[in-house]
């Protein structure tokens, strides 16, 4: 009862081999989930088994027909959403609804019903008359994804649905899909979320074209030699650096307020981490030996993949801190300041009297639902959009009158990369120099830095539309700072960028960090946020608290159990029900409850799933529990920010 097969499927574009010799098998009602390093092939792939693209060599059969000479018998059985979702912005969310359905010549009867219905499942109706160009994005992920749905498919294709998009849109996404799942529908999501695809029946590791193994995620979890050492330190960042020196340099990653080693000799490994650290001042709190994440196993595998072998040698680029002569600003007080900032768009507030400072040198990471008032915030920032009300500076100069000398104190990186498809990383490079105007002695001297601390030596000769967005990524950040500005505004920089490649954008951003440029970040990643020195949580544009990550998690309202089964969609939709279960959600493969106690919730869990095995503990509060919290109503308002 195969809902998907390959044989020995093929796609080239001229010289380059998208996709080599793939193979596998999807059965009918499973949740299959392909991850990969970005240039991977997953959109390839999807590509192929939905029909839009033909395959260079092999076969691609869905629901029995192949794909590349009978497409049309299956077309109407089968739901895509490509990453950029195919709406059209002007029409309205019953407009695209009813456009998808004109499209796959839905019968008029019953089409009304059909429509409600998913206007419902997707939590769209009160918004139906609500143009798509308006709605943020975890709405539009949802009308997406809706549009796809509109014919009753049998099959499923997602091409990375949830990038770009915060932790409540993406549960509530997942929520949707688990109850189309229940229906009997063959899901096979490509996914830059590594805790989304511990979700998945079964998962695909994917690089350069190639599968590099296939199996649930406990099956995949033992592919990996050696082993994974958890730290936690008095000083992770510093950490960071030190063990990268010593170890190879995607062996060590933070994971929040911790760091993952991994070693083919733990107990060996771990001893040289406790010295090193030791020798450099930082004190070890706990050092032991924990169960890879789909992450670890994620990087593990690439990293063979590559011809790197666990034990390797290499290591992170080092940067001449001698050349930063902007950072060395002898500028005094915040970088940025904030008093009651607002703005109004008609009778809309999107930013509601923000008042926050950050600090030179300092990370701050500014979170919040699609929608909130981020981007907005930093286009005032940044000089770009006025403010309706209220003051700020930007490296001592006023956002109102002063804009044209802030833009020369700043870099700024959005999402999109803003880079030149058509020059090479080089040709970048030399022309940011002269939209910056570097001076002809500086120019080749700084590109060379940009060049190095990008790690972009291979890259330099390369067309950028070629290149893969983690490369893509570290070029646009090299660009930003490629005058020296002593602040760097980055807007979601590694939304959809694969795990590897987000651990080297972020320790860039350290190691800058550390030489003394300040730093405003917006990301979904939470993992990333905990990296932060301070953070601001805004929501209807107002900022509803404001501190470090660890005081914001100490104030977390209730306590937090993990909850490990088999069937965890099962239990979700039944356990948030029970006495003293403020709120359940999905989180990686389980759950995490909000509860008042979780010694009298634990018992009263256990009993309601007596037939059930279920594994629970009480846990620290995540910052994703904080901010779901947050969202959801459970946080408390302006009185509960701190300095």
């Amino acid at each position: 009862m195969e809902a998907i097969r390959t044989e020995q499927l093929k796609k080239s574009f001229g010289s380059l081999t998208a996709v080599e010799e793939l193979t596998l098998t999807v059965p009918r009602g499973e949740l299959f989930g392909l991850v990969g390093s970005d240039g991977a092939g997953k959109t390839t792939t999807l590509r192929m088994l939905a029909g839009i693209m033909d395959p260079s060599g092999g076969e691609a059969f869905v629901l029995g027909s192949n794909m590349q000479r009978n497409a049309d018998a299956v077309r109407g059985e089968i739901g895509y959403m490509s990453q950029r979702f195919g709406l059209y912005p002007d029409l309205t969310v019953m407009e695209n609804l009813l456009f998808y359905a004109d499209i796959q010549m839905i019968a008029r009867r019953g089409r009304e019903a059909r429509v409600a219905e998913l206007l419902g499942f997707a939590n769209l109706t009160p918004f139906k008359d609500r143009a798509a160009g308006k709605l943020s994005g975890g709405m539009k992920q949802k009308l997406g994804l809706a549009c796809a749905l509109v014919h009753r498919p049998r099959v499923l294709f997602l091409d990375e649905p949830t990038n770009g998009v915060d932790p409540v849109s993406r549960r509530d996404f997942w929520r949707i899909l688990y109850g189309l799942l229940a229906e009997g529908v063959t899901i096979f999501v490509a996914t830059a979320y590594l805790d989304e695809a511990e979700r998945c029946g079964r998962v695909g590791l994917m690089h350069s074209g190639r599968l590099l193994a296939c199996d649930t995620p406990k099956g995949l979890k033992t592919l990996m030699k050696g082993g994974v050492l958890e730290l936690s330190t008095s000083d992770p960042r510093k950490a960071l650096r030190l063990l990268s020196a010593v170890f190879p340099a995607s062996s060590v990653a933070l994971f929040g307020d911790r760091l993952h080693l991994y070693a083919l000799q733990p107990a060996e490994a771990g001893a040289t981490a406790a010295a090193t650290l030791g020798a450099g001042g930082v004190e070890l709190a706990a050092l032991r030996e924990v169960e890879p994440t789909l992450e670890d196993i994620f990087v593990s595998l690439e990293r063979r993949g590559q011809g790197e072998g666990e034990g390797g040698q290499e290591r992170g680029q080092t940067v001449d801190a001698s050349s930063l002569s902007a950072l060395q600003s002898t500028l005094s007080g915040p970088q940025v300041s904030l008093r009651e900032l607002t703005r109004r768009f008609g009778d809309f507030t999107a930013v509601d009297r923000v008042t926050l400072d950050v600090a030179r040198g300092e990370i701050f990471g500014f979170l919040g639902p699609n929608g909130a008032g981020k981007s907005t915030t930093i286009r005032m920032l940044c000089g770009i959009l006025p403010p309706s009300a209220g003051s700020g500076t930007v490296a001592g100069y006023d956002i109102r009158t002063e804009s044209e000398q802030i833009k020369k104190q700043i870099g700024y990186m959005s999402q999109r990369f803003s880079l030149y498809e058509d020059l090479t990383v080089e040709e970048n490079i030399d022309f940011y120099s002269g939209i910056y105007r570097i001076p002809q002695h500086l120019k080749r001297q700084r590109k060379e830095w940009v060049i190095e601390m990008a790690g972009l030596s291979e890259q330099r000769r390369t067309r950028s539309s070629t290149l893969s967005g983690g490369w893509k990524q570290r070029l646009a950040l090299g660009c930003a700072v490629l005058h020296e500005p002593p602040i760097l505004f980055l807007d979601e920089p590694t939304s959809g960028v694969d795990p590897t490649s987000r651990r080297s954008f972020w320790q860039l951003i350290y190691r800058l960090s550390g030489e003394g440029v300040t730093i405003f970040v917006t990301t979904h990643y939470m993992e990333e946020a905990e990296c932060c020195d301070r953070l601001g949580f805004i929501f209807g544009g107002q900022l509803i608290a404001l501190g470090t990550p660890a005081r914001l998690k100490g104030d977390f309202p209730g306590q937090v159990i993990e909850l490990e089964c088999e069937r965890p969609f099962e239990v979700l939709q039944r356990v948030g029900s029970l006495p003293g279960v403020r709120h359940a959600a999905l989180f990686g493969a389980g759950l995490h409850l909000v509860v008042d106690s979780a010694e009298v919730a634990i018992p009263v869990i256990r009993e309601a799933f007596a037939g059930l095995q279920l594994r629970l503990q009480r846990i620290t509060p995540s910052l994703e529990d904080l901010f779901v919290s947050f969202m959801e109503g459970e946080g408390g308002q302006s009185s509960r920010q701190q300095p």
